[in-house]
C-alpha cells in the first residue's frame, strides 16, 4: 500500500519537476562548480501528509572528460527518514532527463547509489556520462524529527 501510495506522489511530483524549476541541497552556501561557475544552495520539502513530507534536494555532479574512473555514486544520511520509503534519484543534463534510480535507505538513515560513467567495450572507452548534470534527490521524511522512529 506505501509503495503504491508513493509510486501515485512521485509520478506526480515527477511531472511537476518537468515544468517547475527547483534546487536544493544538504548544506548551505554556494558551490563552486567546475572552476567555472557557482550553485546557489535551498532545501524544499513538500508536505505528504501532517507528519511526512518528501524532501527535494538538487546537486551538481560534473563527469570531465579526462575522467579515468568507472563509477559515480549519490550518497548521504537522511536523520529523519520514514522507514520503507526508498531514495528517488534523477538526473538531468541541460534539462533532459538522463537517468532514473531508486535505492534503499538503511536503518541508519544511510543510502548509497552507484552507477557506471566509464567503461571499456571491445577496447574502447566509452562514457556513459560526460559534464554537468543535475541530480535530483527525494527523500520521504518526517516533519517534525522527533516522530522519526529508529
Amino acid at each position: 500500500m506505501k509503495s503504491s501510495i508513493l509510486f501515485g506522489i512521485l509520478f506526480g511530483v515527477l511531472l511537476i519537476s518537468f515544468s517547475i524549476p527547483a534546487f536544493a541541497h544538504p548544506h548551505p552556501g554556494t558551490l563552486t562548480i567546475n572552476e567555472e561557475h557557482t550553485h546557489d544552495t535551498q532545501t524544499e520539502i513538500i508536505p505528504l501528509s501532517a507528519t511526512i513530507g518528501l524532501e527535494k534536494t538538487s546537486l551538481m555532479f560534473h563527469a570531465p572528460s579526462d575522467n579515468v574512473l568507472p563509477w559515480g555514486f549519490v550518497e548521504g544520511k537522511i536523520a529523519n527518514h520514514v522507514a520503507e520509503y526508498p531514495v528517488i534519484i534523477q538526473m538531468f543534463s541541460q534539462g533532459e532527463a538522463t537517468h532514473f534510480a531508486q535505492t534503499d535507505v538503511d536503518e541508519d538513515g544511510t543510502y548509497e547509489y552507484k552507477f557506471r560513467v566509464r567503461s571499456v567495450d571491445d577496447g574502447e572507452v566509452v562514457s556513459s556520462f560526460l559534464g554537468d548534470y543535475t541530480v535530483v534527490i527525494y527523500k520521504v521524511v518526517y516533519l517534525n524529527s522527533n516522530l522519526s522512529i529508529a
